[in-house]
Protein backbone atom coordinates (compact mmCIF):
# COMPACT_ATOMS: atom_id res chain seq x y z
CA UNK A 1 0.00 0.00 0.00
CA UNK A 2 1.13 3.56 -0.82
CA UNK A 3 1.91 5.85 1.92
CA UNK A 4 1.57 9.73 0.70
CA UNK A 5 3.11 12.83 2.69
CA UNK A 6 1.11 15.83 1.07
CA UNK A 7 3.23 18.65 0.27
CA UNK A 8 0.89 21.72 0.87
CA UNK A 9 2.97 24.49 2.05
CA UNK A 10 0.81 27.49 3.36
CA UNK A 11 -2.38 25.69 1.45
CA UNK A 12 -4.24 23.51 3.53
CA UNK A 13 -7.59 24.20 3.30
CA UNK A 14 -10.73 22.86 1.99
CA UNK A 15 -9.66 24.82 -1.70
CA UNK A 16 -6.24 25.00 -2.75
CA UNK A 17 -4.88 21.37 -1.95
CA UNK A 18 -7.40 20.06 -4.15
CA UNK A 19 -5.10 17.33 -4.82
CA UNK A 20 -4.29 16.35 -1.65
CA UNK A 21 -7.76 16.91 -0.39
CA UNK A 22 -9.50 14.08 -2.66
CA UNK A 23 -6.24 11.63 -0.95
CA UNK A 24 -7.58 12.26 2.33
CA UNK A 25 -11.58 12.06 1.45
CA UNK A 26 -10.93 8.78 -0.66
CA UNK A 27 -7.85 7.58 0.61
CA UNK A 28 -7.57 8.08 4.07
CA UNK A 29 -5.78 5.48 5.03
CA UNK A 30 -3.04 5.58 2.72
CA UNK A 31 -2.32 9.80 4.27
CA UNK A 32 0.45 9.74 6.72
CA UNK A 33 0.83 13.22 6.99
CA UNK A 34 -0.06 16.96 5.16
CA UNK A 35 3.12 19.27 5.38
CA UNK A 36 2.28 22.76 5.97
CA UNK A 37 4.36 24.77 8.45
CA UNK A 38 1.28 26.89 8.95
CA UNK A 39 -0.91 24.48 10.87
CA UNK A 40 1.53 22.19 12.16
CA UNK A 41 0.29 20.35 15.08
CA UNK A 42 -3.33 20.18 13.92
CA UNK A 43 -4.89 17.40 12.37
CA UNK A 44 -6.80 16.88 9.01
CA UNK A 45 -9.80 16.64 10.57
CA UNK A 46 -9.57 20.15 12.29
CA UNK A 47 -8.49 22.09 9.44
CA UNK A 48 -10.49 20.58 6.47
CA UNK A 49 -13.81 18.89 8.91
CA UNK A 50 -12.26 15.25 7.73
CA UNK A 51 -9.56 13.10 7.67
CA UNK A 52 -9.27 11.91 10.83
CA UNK A 53 -5.89 12.09 13.02
CA UNK A 54 -3.84 12.58 10.16
CA UNK A 55 -1.47 14.65 11.27
CA UNK A 56 0.10 17.97 10.12
CA UNK A 57 3.62 18.77 10.37
CA UNK A 58 6.13 21.64 9.06
CA UNK A 59 8.36 19.56 6.94
CA UNK A 60 8.89 16.26 4.90
CA UNK A 61 11.82 15.42 7.43
CA UNK A 62 9.30 15.41 10.11
CA UNK A 63 7.73 12.77 8.15
CA UNK A 64 10.65 10.43 8.52
CA UNK A 65 8.89 8.16 11.23
CA UNK A 66 6.19 7.86 9.11
CA UNK A 67 7.67 5.81 6.52
CA UNK A 68 6.41 7.49 3.83
CA UNK A 69 6.58 6.09 0.02
CA UNK A 70 5.35 9.51 -2.34
CA UNK A 71 5.17 12.86 -1.60
CA UNK A 72 2.04 14.36 -3.36
CA UNK A 73 2.42 18.09 -4.22
CA UNK A 74 -1.21 18.62 -3.12
CA UNK A 75 -1.64 21.94 -4.15
CA UNK A 76 -1.94 23.40 -7.91
CA UNK A 77 -1.43 27.71 -7.52
CA UNK A 78 -2.47 29.37 -10.97
CA UNK A 79 0.34 28.66 -13.34
CA UNK A 80 1.75 25.91 -10.99
CA UNK A 81 5.08 27.59 -10.12
CA UNK A 82 7.05 25.90 -7.81
CA UNK A 83 8.91 28.07 -5.37
CA UNK A 84 12.02 27.68 -2.88
CA UNK A 85 10.47 26.52 -0.44
CA UNK A 86 8.63 23.63 -2.52
CA UNK A 87 11.84 22.88 -4.16
CA UNK A 88 13.50 22.32 -0.35
CA UNK A 89 10.88 19.77 0.74
CA UNK A 90 10.84 17.73 -2.79
CA UNK A 91 14.98 17.82 -2.48
CA UNK A 92 14.60 16.41 0.93
CA UNK A 93 11.88 13.80 0.01
CA UNK A 94 13.87 12.50 -3.50
CA UNK A 95 17.21 12.45 -0.98
CA UNK A 96 14.97 9.95 1.08
CA UNK A 97 14.06 7.39 -1.43
CA UNK A 98 10.45 8.88 -1.73
CA UNK A 99 8.60 8.88 -4.68
CA UNK A 100 7.10 12.46 -6.34
CA UNK A 101 3.75 12.87 -7.51
CA UNK A 102 3.28 16.37 -8.54
CA UNK A 103 0.31 17.56 -10.84
CA UNK A 104 1.95 20.95 -11.47
CA UNK A 105 2.15 22.60 -15.26
CA UNK A 106 6.32 22.64 -14.93
CA UNK A 107 7.30 18.85 -15.17
CA UNK A 108 10.09 17.98 -12.54
CA UNK A 109 11.16 14.80 -14.79
CA UNK A 110 12.06 18.13 -17.24
CA UNK A 111 13.94 19.47 -13.78
CA UNK A 112 17.49 18.83 -14.17
CA UNK A 113 18.30 18.90 -10.35
CA UNK A 114 15.13 16.78 -9.69
CA UNK A 115 15.77 14.13 -12.25
CA UNK A 116 19.64 13.61 -11.40
CA UNK A 117 18.79 13.21 -7.71
CA UNK A 118 15.71 11.24 -8.73
CA UNK A 119 18.09 8.71 -10.83
CA UNK A 120 21.12 9.10 -8.22
CA UNK A 121 18.42 7.99 -5.58
CA UNK A 122 16.38 5.37 -7.57
CA UNK A 123 12.87 6.88 -7.45
CA UNK A 124 10.16 8.03 -9.77
CA UNK A 125 8.74 11.10 -10.57
CA UNK A 126 5.59 11.10 -11.84
CA UNK A 127 3.82 14.44 -13.96
CA UNK A 128 0.36 13.84 -13.87
CA UNK A 129 0.04 16.67 -16.00
CA UNK A 130 2.12 15.71 -19.25
CA UNK A 131 -0.55 15.78 -22.38
CA UNK A 132 -0.12 12.18 -24.20
CA UNK A 133 2.59 12.53 -27.28
CA UNK A 134 1.68 12.18 -30.11
CA UNK A 135 -1.44 14.09 -29.70
CA UNK A 136 -5.00 12.94 -30.67
CA UNK A 137 -7.02 15.11 -33.08
CA UNK A 138 -11.16 14.99 -32.79
CA UNK A 139 -12.67 12.43 -35.53
CA UNK A 140 -16.14 12.63 -34.91
CA UNK A 141 -16.27 9.42 -32.91
CA UNK A 142 -19.71 10.70 -30.56
CA UNK A 143 -21.58 10.00 -33.47
CA UNK A 144 -21.39 6.34 -33.40
CA UNK A 145 -20.92 5.97 -29.53
CA UNK A 146 -22.57 2.93 -27.68
CA UNK A 147 -23.47 4.65 -24.18
CA UNK A 148 -24.25 7.69 -22.96
CA UNK A 149 -21.84 10.63 -21.27
CA UNK A 150 -22.42 12.17 -18.04
CA UNK A 151 -19.91 15.63 -18.04
CA UNK A 152 -19.73 17.47 -14.62
CA UNK A 153 -19.66 20.95 -15.29
CA UNK A 154 -19.63 24.24 -12.91
CA UNK A 155 -20.43 27.73 -12.06
CA UNK A 156 -16.67 28.40 -11.40
CA UNK A 157 -13.56 26.48 -10.94
CA UNK A 158 -13.29 25.35 -7.06
CA UNK A 159 -16.88 24.43 -6.67
CA UNK A 160 -16.27 20.44 -6.51
CA UNK A 161 -16.52 19.21 -10.13
CA UNK A 162 -13.90 16.45 -9.47
CA UNK A 163 -15.57 15.57 -6.15
CA UNK A 164 -18.87 15.33 -7.32
CA UNK A 165 -17.73 12.90 -10.35
CA UNK A 166 -16.52 10.50 -7.93
CA UNK A 167 -19.48 10.30 -5.82
CA UNK A 168 -21.56 9.65 -8.79
CA UNK A 169 -19.17 7.23 -10.03
CA UNK A 170 -18.57 5.96 -6.45
CA UNK A 171 -22.42 5.69 -5.84
CA UNK A 172 -23.47 3.66 -9.45
CA UNK A 173 -20.81 1.24 -8.85
CA UNK A 174 -22.24 0.18 -5.08
CA UNK A 175 -25.49 -0.10 -7.94
CA UNK A 176 -23.26 -2.89 -9.57
CA UNK A 177 -23.39 -0.23 -12.65
CA UNK A 178 -20.81 -0.51 -15.52
CA UNK A 179 -19.33 2.96 -14.72
CA UNK A 180 -16.36 4.61 -16.06
CA UNK A 181 -15.01 7.66 -14.80
CA UNK A 182 -12.80 9.93 -17.03
CA UNK A 183 -10.39 11.81 -15.20
CA UNK A 184 -9.30 15.32 -16.48
CA UNK A 185 -6.71 16.93 -14.15
CA UNK A 186 -4.53 16.00 -11.92
CA UNK A 187 -6.66 15.11 -8.70
CA UNK A 188 -8.70 12.52 -11.24
CA UNK A 189 -6.28 11.15 -12.82
CA UNK A 190 -3.99 10.36 -9.66
CA UNK A 191 -7.50 8.59 -8.13
CA UNK A 192 -8.69 6.87 -11.08
CA UNK A 193 -4.96 6.34 -12.17
CA UNK A 194 -6.09 7.43 -16.54
CA UNK A 195 -7.11 10.03 -17.94
CA UNK A 196 -5.75 13.15 -19.70
CA UNK A 197 -4.59 16.19 -18.54
CA UNK A 198 -6.47 18.61 -20.04
CA UNK A 199 -5.31 21.82 -18.79
CA UNK A 200 -1.97 20.99 -20.47
CA UNK A 201 -3.46 20.19 -23.91
CA UNK A 202 -2.92 22.40 -26.81
CA UNK A 203 -5.80 23.73 -27.51
CA UNK A 204 -6.66 22.27 -31.30
CA UNK A 205 -6.65 19.01 -29.55
CA UNK A 206 -8.76 19.55 -26.03
CA UNK A 207 -11.35 17.92 -27.89
CA UNK A 208 -9.54 14.92 -29.73
CA UNK A 209 -8.27 13.93 -26.00
CA UNK A 210 -11.00 13.92 -24.45
CA UNK A 211 -12.56 11.64 -26.94
CA UNK A 212 -9.82 8.99 -27.24
CA UNK A 213 -10.30 8.67 -23.49
CA UNK A 214 -13.79 7.92 -24.18
CA UNK A 215 -12.95 5.77 -26.97
CA UNK A 216 -10.70 3.58 -24.84
CA UNK A 217 -13.81 2.82 -22.75
CA UNK A 218 -14.96 -1.06 -22.64
CA UNK A 219 -17.93 -1.84 -24.78
CA UNK A 220 -20.27 -2.74 -21.96
CA UNK A 221 -19.70 0.84 -20.42
CA UNK A 222 -23.50 2.05 -19.52
CA UNK A 223 -22.32 5.65 -18.09
CA UNK A 224 -18.86 7.29 -18.76
CA UNK A 225 -18.62 10.15 -16.06
CA UNK A 226 -16.28 12.75 -17.21
CA UNK A 227 -14.68 14.97 -14.51
CA UNK A 228 -14.92 18.75 -15.94
CA UNK A 229 -12.69 21.52 -15.40
CA UNK A 230 -12.96 25.57 -15.43
CA UNK A 231 -16.17 27.37 -16.23
CA UNK A 232 -17.85 28.24 -19.29
CA UNK A 233 -18.74 31.88 -17.41
CA UNK A 234 -14.81 32.15 -16.27
CA UNK A 235 -12.85 34.59 -18.39
CA UNK A 236 -9.62 32.44 -17.28
CA UNK A 237 -10.85 28.86 -17.98
CA UNK A 238 -13.80 29.28 -20.06
CA UNK A 239 -11.16 27.17 -22.98
CA UNK A 240 -10.77 23.71 -21.13
CA UNK A 241 -14.49 23.72 -20.46
CA UNK A 242 -15.55 24.51 -24.00
CA UNK A 243 -13.35 21.88 -25.14
CA UNK A 244 -14.67 19.42 -22.85
CA UNK A 245 -17.62 19.95 -23.61
CA UNK A 246 -16.94 19.06 -27.56
CA UNK A 247 -14.93 16.51 -26.48
CA UNK A 248 -17.04 14.61 -24.79
CA UNK A 249 -20.34 15.41 -26.35
CA UNK A 250 -22.45 14.60 -23.38
CA UNK A 251 -25.78 13.53 -22.87
CA UNK A 252 -26.28 14.72 -19.46
CA UNK A 253 -24.81 17.24 -17.21
CA UNK A 254 -24.96 17.81 -14.00
CA UNK A 255 -23.82 21.48 -13.08
CA UNK A 256 -21.75 22.61 -9.18
CA UNK A 257 -22.16 25.54 -7.21
CA UNK A 258 -20.82 27.31 -4.68
CA UNK A 259 -23.74 28.97 -3.11
CA UNK A 260 -22.63 32.29 -1.41
CA UNK A 261 -19.85 32.75 -3.59
CA UNK A 262 -20.52 36.36 -4.71
CA UNK A 263 -17.32 36.54 -7.45
CA UNK A 264 -15.67 34.15 -9.57
CA UNK A 265 -12.02 33.08 -9.55
CA UNK A 266 -11.82 36.15 -12.27
CA UNK A 267 -13.23 38.72 -9.69
CA UNK A 268 -16.40 38.77 -11.78
CA UNK A 269 -19.77 38.37 -11.02
CA UNK A 270 -21.99 35.33 -11.56
CA UNK A 271 -24.93 35.30 -14.32
CA UNK A 272 -28.04 34.25 -13.55
CA UNK A 273 -28.06 30.48 -12.47
CA UNK A 274 -30.67 30.06 -15.16
CA UNK A 275 -29.02 31.70 -17.85
CA UNK A 276 -25.88 29.91 -16.92
CA UNK A 277 -28.05 26.47 -17.38
CA UNK A 278 -29.04 27.87 -20.42
CA UNK A 279 -25.43 28.45 -22.32
CA UNK A 280 -24.67 24.81 -21.54
CA UNK A 281 -27.72 23.68 -23.29
CA UNK A 282 -27.38 26.14 -26.09
CA UNK A 283 -23.85 24.96 -26.88
CA UNK A 284 -25.04 21.58 -27.18
CA UNK A 285 -27.49 22.09 -29.66
CA UNK A 286 -25.62 22.19 -32.77
CA UNK A 287 -24.86 18.50 -32.26
CA UNK A 288 -27.58 16.48 -29.91
CA UNK A 289 -29.94 17.23 -26.88
CA UNK A 290 -28.20 17.24 -23.70
CA UNK A 291 -29.52 17.62 -20.64
CA UNK A 292 -28.98 18.69 -16.87
CA UNK A 293 -29.88 15.55 -14.47
CA UNK A 294 -29.46 17.78 -10.93
CA UNK A 295 -27.06 20.10 -9.73
CA UNK A 296 -24.24 19.66 -6.56
CA UNK A 297 -24.11 22.41 -3.87
CA UNK A 298 -20.40 22.79 -2.46
CA UNK A 299 -21.94 23.22 1.04
CA UNK A 300 -18.73 23.49 3.58
CA UNK A 301 -19.19 26.86 4.91
CA UNK A 302 -22.98 27.00 5.67
CA UNK A 303 -24.53 25.22 9.37
CA UNK A 304 -26.37 21.88 8.33
CA UNK A 305 -29.96 23.54 8.48
CA UNK A 306 -28.94 26.45 6.11
CA UNK A 307 -27.22 24.23 3.52
CA UNK A 308 -30.22 21.60 3.29
CA UNK A 309 -32.83 24.66 3.18
CA UNK A 310 -30.59 26.29 0.55
CA UNK A 311 -30.56 22.92 -1.45
CA UNK A 312 -34.22 22.41 -1.40
CA UNK A 313 -35.03 26.25 -2.13
CA UNK A 314 -32.51 25.07 -5.37
CA UNK A 315 -34.56 21.94 -6.10
CA UNK A 316 -37.91 23.66 -5.93
CA UNK A 317 -36.26 26.86 -8.26
CA UNK A 318 -34.88 24.66 -10.88
CA UNK A 319 -36.59 21.77 -10.88
CA UNK A 320 -33.91 19.29 -10.62
CA UNK A 321 -32.32 17.01 -8.02
CA UNK A 322 -29.83 19.53 -5.87
CA UNK A 323 -27.86 18.26 -3.15
CA UNK A 324 -24.38 17.97 -1.12
CA UNK A 325 -23.22 14.79 -2.13
CA UNK A 326 -20.71 14.92 0.18
CA UNK A 327 -22.84 16.48 3.12
CA UNK A 328 -26.24 14.56 2.33
CA UNK A 329 -25.81 11.87 0.36
CA UNK A 330 -27.95 12.10 -2.86
CA UNK A 331 -30.58 9.39 -3.64
CA UNK A 332 -33.11 11.59 -5.60
CA UNK A 333 -29.55 12.43 -7.49
CA UNK A 334 -28.63 9.16 -8.23
CA UNK A 335 -31.92 7.90 -8.69
CA UNK A 336 -32.30 10.19 -11.66
CA UNK A 337 -29.53 9.58 -13.47
CA UNK A 338 -29.36 5.95 -13.46
CA UNK A 339 -33.07 6.71 -14.84
CA UNK A 340 -31.68 7.97 -17.63
CA UNK A 341 -28.91 5.60 -18.03
CA UNK A 342 -31.90 3.39 -18.28
CA UNK A 343 -34.24 5.03 -20.84
CA UNK A 344 -31.23 6.33 -22.94
CA UNK A 345 -30.74 4.86 -26.34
Amino acid sequence: MHRYSILALGAFDYILNKTGNALIRYRPEEVVAVIDPEKAGQTAQQVLGWGGDIPCVSSFNDTKGFDSTHLVIGSAPQGGDLNDAYRKEIRDAIISGCHIISGMHIFLNDDSEFSHLAKENGIKITDLRRPPSPPHFPKGTWKNRKFPVLLIVGSDCDTGKMTTAWEIFEALKKRNRKVEFVGTGQTGILLSGKGVPIDAVVSDFLAGETEHCLNQLPGDTELALVEGQGALNNMFYSSVTLGLIHGSMPDFMVLTHEPGRELDCADHPFPDMKKMLQIHIDIMKPFKKSTFLGMNYLTLKLHDDLAMETCNSARDRYEMPVTDLVRFGGRQLINTIENAMDEWS
